[in-house]
């Protein structure tokens, strides 16, 4: 199959993971980026990390490479990024003097090695491939890229009118890309090689004013948890540079609720319980302190899932049209139910931003923060715990669930909750898109699985709404996909009644 049919509606996951793990045309890849390397350096690896691929345009995948260096003793590990697009394709990357103008400062900066080369365009394979940290969108990576840079950056911030309260940070550092993602975000780690534990950075790029925006929205949300002593606080930033539009974070000691929850042997009840009184008091959050925010309902969700899964139907093609009919019921679903007016929300609550430290909760990552109906925040982290749990064959889902709402629910208007296990319905369906990789293994039994979930979960809600319960096919299901919750019509809340156990 040519490269067009590949990446064509009619192409395969056989052909697409053919790219990104094996085969010809990833055979291609890796000779192309050893034409890169410095002599002498040697291409060992190539973990893929992520991959989107849209039928007719593109397949862009963000990888790992290891390096082995000349003496062998060492490796480095670099991140880029590959698109394949069909021969008819325009050209989508920066201007060439831009990236021109880049390469040459990440050689004078020495943040190049050991590539010689930080770019290929080569439209005989269909393939584009960048190495970080070139970004025509973002230049200011470069720079924050260099140690000598960053250092200097630091130790200007230490001596600055504050420096009491953010302490001294100056020293060598070492920097590590965290998340490489040209033309979207870059996410660098600094580690103070003069106090390891003490002085960790991270620094999130943005585009424009964004940064001003991120900046100010963490600062005023911190502020605001401030005034609660439950043990709930949000990550506050260490640091606005306007000159480089990066925001500086101080590391946080502890784990991630997802982790947290990955281990059967830890008590994860309390840190859920705690969860749901943080996006209580999240919500709470005056739209005033934040500024204007964009709003999003579920029309905006739909438009999101529709985007997010417009691989499904091509390399699975049962899916496509079980989530075409329900997004369909979820449209007449939130017509028939009662509104709120929207209120500040994270928009993207998953247990991956939400950190488990000696002091309590820390919330992160509020980048995405919307205008919007609260029951957006609720379904999405009933989601993710569906994810997470099913991701890990985990026991007891529902129990963790229900512990979070008990934390959350405190004269909360009932139909809150009914919009909530909408939400909890189509997130499901836009993780399976978004969070399970076609490059992983058993992807199609796995996101057949996600969207059977939640193909009953809408089916729960439809029961105890009694409205028409309709029988769609749904892609092949897993075995051992949880079945849907009985729920008799007459109760005020859907099915979340009885008091949990601990998780």
């Amino acid at each position: 199959m040519n490269l067009a049919d590949a990446l064509s509606e009619h192409g395969s996951l056989e052909e697409i993971n053919g790219m990104l793990l094996s085969g010809d045309r990833h055979s291609a890849l890796r000779r192309e980026l050893s034409a890169l390397l410095s002599p002498s350096n040697a291409l060992e690896h190539c973990h893929v990390r992520h991959a989107r691929f849209r039928p007719g345009h593109k397949l862009r995948a963000n990888f790992d490479v290891d390096i082995r260096t000349p003496d062998g003793a060492r490796h480095s590990t670099r991140a880029i990024e590959v698109t394949w697009r069909p021969p008819r394709s325009k050209d989508h990357h920066g201007k060439a003097m831009d990236l021109g103008e880049m390469q040459e400062e990440a050689l004078r900066r020495g943040v190049a090695a050991p590539f010689c080369r930080l770019v290929a365009d080569l439209p005989a394979l269909g393939m584009s491939v960048k190495v970080s940290p070139l970004d025509s969108h973002f230049p200011q990576l470069v720079r924050m890229s260099d140690p000598n840079y960053v250092g200097d950056v630091i130790a200007r911030i230490s001596s600055a009118d504050d420096a009491r309260k953010i302490g001294r940070l100056t020293g060598r550092y070492k920097v590590t890309c965290i998340r490489y993602r040209p033309g979207r975000r870059h996410v660098l780690r600094y580690d103070c090689l003069d106090s390891p534990e003490r002085g960790t950075l991270f620094a999130k790029m943005y585009a424009g004013e964004n940064a001003a925006r991120a900046s100010h929205i963490a600062t005023a949300v911190a502020d605001w948890f401030g005034q609660f002593g439950e043990g709930i606080t949000s990550l506050r930033p260490l640091a606005y540079l306007p000159e480089d539009a990066v925001v500086l974070y101080r590391r946080i000691l502890g784990e991630p609720l997802s982790q947290r929850l990955q281990n059967p042997s830890r008590i994860a009840g309390k840190s859920l319980r705690a969860v749901g009184l943080a996006l209580r008091a999240l919500h709470k959050v005056p739209q005033e302190i934040v500024g204007p925010l964009k709003l999003h309902d579920l029309a905006a969700e739909i438009k999101q899932i529709k985007r997010s899964g417009e691989h499904l139907p091509t390399l699975l093609p049962s899916a496509g049209d079980t989530i075409k009919a329900m997004l369909a019921r979820a449209t007449e679903l939130d017509e028939r139910l009662p509104k709120e007016q929207p209120t500040f929300a994270h928009g993207d609550f998953i247990s991956e931003h939400i950190w488990v430290a000696s002091a309590g909760l820390v919330l992160i990552d509020f980048d995405n923060c919307v205008l919007a109906d609260p029951a957006l925040d609720i379904g999405k982290f009933l989601a993710d715990l569906e994810l997470v749990y099913t991701n890990h064959c985990l026991q007891g889902v529902e129990e963790a669930k229900e512990v979070f709402l008990a934390g959350y629910r405190s004269s909360m208007p009932v139909e809150r909750m009914f919009r909530a296990r909408l939400f909890e319905a189509i997130k499901l369906v836009k993780m399976a898109a978004r969070r399970v990789y076609v490059f992983e293994r058993d992807w199609a039994f796995r996101t057949a699985g996600l969207i059977a979930r939640a193909q009953a979960l809408m089916t729960d809600l439809e029961h105890t709404l009694g409205m028409p319960v309709r029988q769609v096919s749904a892609p092949e299901r897993s075995e051992g996909t949880v079945a849907r919750n009985e729920v008799p019509k007459s109760l005020p809340q859907p099915g979340l009644e009885k008091t949990a156990p601990p998780v």
